[in-house]
């Protein structure tokens, strides 16, 4: 066996060997991301994506870099799994188009009030009832319409015509970037969103969890987790519109 293949069989054999190692992590993943999710998510589903990403990880990680091969991994294998969620999302476009006009109202009413748009301003901006305007924010919540660990992970904004996909040199500068504007936008949201954002997102508490320390139901817990998304879509989307027009 001359030298490369010697080399080949080593590489592929310390590889097998890391995701032997890393295959609970692809669970450990899954499962925390199952509490996430609606129902019709399977984990058998982005167990397997999770796979997918662990595997491509081992073959492409250079120790070189700097970053442990489980925090690679696991940013590899939660990018699998957030793929995976996006390429089933059979939601109605009924679904994603209302929850693009609850953010467009509620962009609207702060930039001529200067200040966070109510519940009753934006379903008067749409001109339906409160009980629909809330409905809309459940529908949301549930397809998925927003999330900011996609945002988190992908640093994109999720607006049509509008994507904020970096590569090259800048990348990492420029992703940094995107991190600092999130986290300017998640402290100006009203306080209760700005909690039930913290709740979710910092410390993983789950919305019955959420609705248990803010004594109020799950269901409403999940409005305000979604009416604090469609906010920071409509507060993202604004600022990196006009970065586009300098």
């Amino acid at each position: 066996m001359n030298g490369l293949a010697v080399y080949s069989a080593v590489q592929e054999c310390d590889q097998d060997e890391l995701v032997a190692q890393h295959a609970p992590l692809v669970k450990r993943i899954a499962y925390h991301l199952m509490n996430r999710l609606p129902p019709s998510v399977q984990a058998d589903d982005l167990i397997q994506a999770g796979m997918i990403g662990l595997l491509e990880a081992a073959r492409n990680y250079d120790s070189s870099q700097g970053a442990s091969f489980e925090t690679y991994a696991g940013i590899r294998i939660r990018g699998a799994m957030l793929d995976e969620i996006r390429r089933t999302d059979w939601t109605p476009r009924s679904v994603h188009r209302k929850a693009r006009e609850v953010a467009e109202a509620m962009r609207r009413i702060e930039n001529e009030q200067g200040r966070d748009a109510r519940d009753n301003e934006v379903a008067a901006e749409l001109g339906i009832s409160l009980d629909d305007y809330h409905t809309i924010l459940r529908d949301a919540a549930g397809a998925r319409i927003f999330s900011m660990e996609e945002l988190m992970e992908g640093g994109q904004i999720p607006q049509e015509g509008l994507r904020r996909s970096v590569s090259g040199p800048l990348e990492g500068l420029q992703k940094e970037d995107f991190r600092r504007s999130m986290a300017h936008a998640v402290a100006g949201l009203p306080e209760r969103e700005r909690l039930v954002v913290a709740l979710y997102y910092d410390e993983e508490l789950n919305l019955r969890e959420i609705g248990e320390v803010l004594g109020v139901s799950e269901s409403r817990v999940c409005q305000i987790h979604s009416q604090a998304m469609c906010r920071l879509r409509a507060r993202m989307q604004e600022r990196y519109a006009e970065e586009l027009e300098d």
